[in-house]
């Protein structure tokens, strides 16, 4: 369940969520994102499969260019692509140290 970027989706709340069907969840990953990310998320929001599933995604998921990168050039997640690390990447990993250590296990 690595996404695209190298996070875990099976240790995402909006994953979890939507696997438990657990309400109470949503709400308290729909609080802790909005207070994080400074936006507005409902708990209705918090539904998501992974993003390399054909199921349901959280919102973000449509609109993440490390996801579209990967879903066009037809790779799994950026550890396979031939252009690792890029600046999209970059400035992720800012954020998300330890996608860049999962994709870099994976590219070993």
């Amino acid at each position: 369940m690595i996404s695209c970027c190298g996070l875990d989706c099976s240790k995402c709340g909006a994953y979890i969520a939507t696997k438990t069907d657990d309400d109470k969840k949503r709400e308290e990953i729909a609080k802790q994102w909005s207070e994080m990310y400074n936006a507005d998320i409902k708990p209705e929001d918090i539904n998501c499969t992974g993003c390399r599933s054909d199921g349901q995604k959280f919102l973000h998921c449509y609109v993440c260019e490390i996801r579209k990168c990967c879903m066009e050039k037809g790779v799994e997640n950026c550890a396979g692509c031939d252009m690792y690390i890029c600046d999209k990447l970059e400035d992720f990993f800012k954020m998300a140290p330890e996608a860049r250590k999962k994709l870099d296990e994976l590219r070993q």
